[in-house]
């Protein structure tokens, strides 16, 4: 999967399409996240301990990866992702990095 937390991603399908967002959490196996301020749902939860007072609460419901593209920090678009070898000058090692599709930059 090419996103990561704290990714900044713009929502291309769904209900939500055209909103951006910082990416909270993933689930790699389910292929879903939670972006902030999109797909807001609310629950009606019940008085406990942690929430006295109850009632109804209004969070962010998971969506699909396939739903959103990442936003390149260099060119302000969304776009797709590639990945690229990159050799370490310190340790002398191979490493993947992470480059966007329409500007080159690597992230």
């Amino acid at each position: 999967m090419n996103i990561h937390k704290n990714d900044t991603v713009k929502v291309i399908s769904g209900n939500a399409r055209g909103k951006t967002g910082k990416v909270l959490k993933i689930f790699r196996e389910e292929h879903r996240l939670i972006v902030e301020g999109v797909n807001i749902i609310k629950r009606h939860t019940k008085a406990s301990q942690k929430n006295p007072q109850g009632g109804i609460v209004q969070k962010e419901a998971s969506i699909n990866t396939s739903n959103v593209m990442v936003i390149c920090p260099k060119c302000n678009k969304p776009s797709r992702i590639g990945h690229k070898m990159v050799k370490d000058a310190a340790t002398e090692r191979k490493q993947s990095m992470r480059i966007c599709r329409t500007c080159e930059e690597m992230f």
